[in-house]
Formats: structure tokens, C-alpha cells, sequence
């Protein structure tokens, strides 16, 4: 889910501040995020996924 995160805000064009910010979580949280060191909780990852205009379903790995 990390990539997948990386690789969304990649293409809308947000830097990891920016969406942090937009997100309303802290730079380092969304950091640990993208590089698999945290677990994201569901409360972040719907935060994300918002700011990001996908879907939950769109950020988990499929298989």
C-alpha cells in the first residue's frame, strides 16, 4: 500500500508536505507511511485517499 500511496500522490502532483498538510497528518507520520515503516490507520488512510480523490479499495494492492 506504501507504492501505491507514493505513486497516487506522485501523479496528482503533491510533494509529501502538501499532502500531509491537506491530510491533516504530520509530515513524518505520512513519511513512515510511504516507506512501510507505519501501518496506517483506517481514519488516515480515508484522509488520504479524500485529498487524493480515490477510493480506499483504490489504494490497497491487488492481487
Amino acid at each position: 500500500m506504501a507504492k501505491r500511496i507514493r505513486a497516487f500522490r506522485k501523479l496528482k502532483g503533491y510533494t509529501q508536505q502538501e499532502l500531509a498538510e491537506r491530510s491533516g497528518i504530520s509530515l513524518d507520520i505520512l513519511g513512515a507511511i510511504e516507506r512501510g515503516n507505519r501501518r496506517a490507520e483506517d481514519q488516515i488512510l480515508n484522509k488520504i485517499a479524500d485529498v487524493l480523490g480515490v477510493t480506499l479499495t483504490d489504494l490497497k494492492v491487488k492481487k
